[in-house]
């Protein structure tokens, strides 16, 4: 396989193995109605990170349904103990523990799923480590997913190497398989990723875990652009950040910019009312998403 594949701009050639035949952009639909109808208003499509059942399941669900009012995409962390979560900074991994803590079971996944998807236009994405879908069987899991009501699955740790079963299960359910790839992903390794996704690809926006102080890295553009040269799937990209302003910077180059940790930081910030800081982070991260004219207009009759 040639090693310059990156710099080609026609798409690689999908795999011929899917069981349905289902086409990359068939998979996931909502989630591709939802980042279409984002491109509409000329602007980056948002979406929000929060583990289900954090801080509790009744606290965590209000704070989800908050979200979905400001976010187009709506990413369900499953909560997992920290030897699974290697791209996991500090604030995630003790999220996590909290809502493993407060009892949170996979089942919460998919009955948070089921009740955001029945009021909310917002797309649903999970976002799991490999050992809990592995445990729960990975038909099973996607079975319940899609019927829950979501729309596509990251799981950041399969590698495509090993990722041939829970892709048999994605497709024969309709659900996307989102991967996860990074400046560091050699060009023959990116082709094979990329060929095998559906939905969506998801790229490293920073070099550290999620929740780093670092700033978006200068290799992301790059990254987008090698995606881009394989495929016309929309191109999320996430770990890291933390602010606005690097949320509009990232928007740049993505079609979807995902905000996780700086939800959390709000949260635990604010004890007594953690689902209106929730609600508060959703509304700045979209203000910081809005087409620039758009928010001139705004500062201009304020």
């Amino acid at each position: 396989m040639s090693t310059h594949i990156a710099a080609d701009s026609r798409p690689f050639a999908a795999q011929p193995w899917p069981p349905l035949g289902l086409n990359q952009a068939s998979a996931g639909s909502r989630l591709q109605q939802a980042i279409t109808a984002a491109q509409a208003q000329d602007r980056c499509a948002l979406g929000m990170y929060l583990p289900v059942g954090y801080p509790n399941r009744l606290i965590g669900l209000d704070a989800l349904h908050l979200l979905a009012q400001s976010a187009d995409v709506i990413e369900l962390g499953v909560p997992h103990h920290h030897a699974d979560g290697l791209l996991d900074g500090s604030v995630i991994q003790q999220a996590s523990r909290t809502a493993l803590d407060a009892g949170f079971r996979i089942e919460d996944l998919f009955a948070a799923a089921r009740e955001l998807s029945s009021s909310s236009p917002a797309a649903l994405v999970a976002m799991s480590y490999w050992q809990p879908v592995h445990a729960y069987g990975p038909l099973r899991f996607a079975a319940a997913a899609s019927a829950a009501g979501i729309d596509a699955v990251l799981i950041p740790d399969l590698p495509i190497e090993e990722a041939t079963p829970w892709l048999a299960a994605a497709w024969a359910t309709g659900l996307g398989a989102i991967p996860l790839v990074s400046h560091r992903t050699q060009p023959d390794r990116l082709a094979r990723t990329v060929a095998a996704a559906t939905g969506m690809l998801y790229a490293a926006a920073t070099d550290g875990a999620t929740g780093n102080p670092q700033p978006v890295s200068p290799r992301l553009p790059g990254l987008i652009t090698r995606i881009r040269n394989l495929t016309s799937l929309p191109v999320a990209t996430g770990i890291g950040i933390s602010t606005p302003a690097q949320a509009r910077t990232a928007a740049i180059w993505a079609d979807v910019v995902v905000v996780g940790s700086a939800v959390i930081r709000r949260m635990e910030a604010n004890p007594r009312a953690q689902t209106a800081a929730a609600a508060a982070a959703g509304r700045d991260f979209a203000a910081a998403l809005r087409p620039r004219t758009d928010q001139t207009t705004r500062e201009a009759t304020a």
